[in-house]
């Protein structure tokens, strides 16, 4: 398989070593400083382009990518709000993104499990429930796309809680808090709390090695797929 890059900050590094490790060839780097890349020969020869860059750049990035001819698969946040129904149309259109919040294959069976638990926890009004993500103090956007993923979630399954919203205490809706500590790759942890008792589930992750694993993994299966695809295909949840 043929990958482009776009965005080579520590993701990149570390996805370019395991997919050439998995027997792929990187054709083409595009950073900050190299946007013509987009242009060349190079780029529109990769079966997908693998995209981790900012909230700010990353549409645009699909927009270029697409016009090449060009698959993507992107770990980008933050842009959703803006462009979501654009891209969706796109999709629908024929061009192919595969999107998730998080490639770790943990955090897509966290994931799972965290929908299962909320429809569970539908029938019992005495907990109250929270998110609390933490992060390195690099990231740009708050809070992550993981946490609203999961919050999201948690608010399709539980009648009592309408939307998500960052630090607030009103009722109705789910508080998310957010910490930023150090090179902390990242933790998610959902609390139900009640009177009587308190559980919690939380993904840990140790090191970025398992995001970079997940988009290559997502790279190959969108080699032979199209429209806009997610973890739940790639893991059949």
């Amino acid at each position: 398989m043929k990958i482009a890059l776009i965005g080579y900050g520590k993701m990149g590094r570390m996805i370019e070593e395991i997919a050439v490790s998995r027997g792929h060839e990187i054709v083409s780097i595009i950073d900050i400083d190299n946007q013509d890349e987009f242009n060349s020969p190079a780029f529109a020869s990769a079966d997908v382009a693998i995209e981790f860059t900012t909230p700010w750049t990353a549409y645009d990035n699909y927009l270029k990518a697409w016009r090449a001819g060009v698959k993507v698969v992107s770990g980008s946040t933050g842009w959703m709000k803006e462009h979501g129904d654009d891209v969706k149309q796109a999709c629908e259109a024929g061009k192919t993104l595969f999107w998730a919040s998080n490639f770790s294959v943990g955090v897509a069976i966290f994931s799972a499990v965290n929908a299962y638990l909320a429809k569970i926890m539908n029938n019992f009004e005495q907990y109250d429930v929270n998110i609390v993500e933490t992060h390195h103090v690099h990231k740009l956007d708050a809070p992550s796309g993981t946490a609203i993923t999961l919050a999201e979630q948690i608010v399709e399954n539980l009648d009592r809680k309408q939307r998500w919203g960052l630090h607030e205490t009103n009722e109705g809706v789910l508080r998310i808090d957010d910490i930023r500590r150090k090179e902390v790759p990242g933790i998610h942890s959902i609390t139900y709390d009640s009177p009587e008792d308190m559980i919690t589930i939380t993904h840990d992750a140790h090191s970025r090695r398992g995001f970079a694993l997940g988009a290559v993994l997502a790279a190959e299966y969108t080699v032979e797929h199209s429209g806009l695809l997610t973890m739940s295909d790639l893991f059949k949840f």
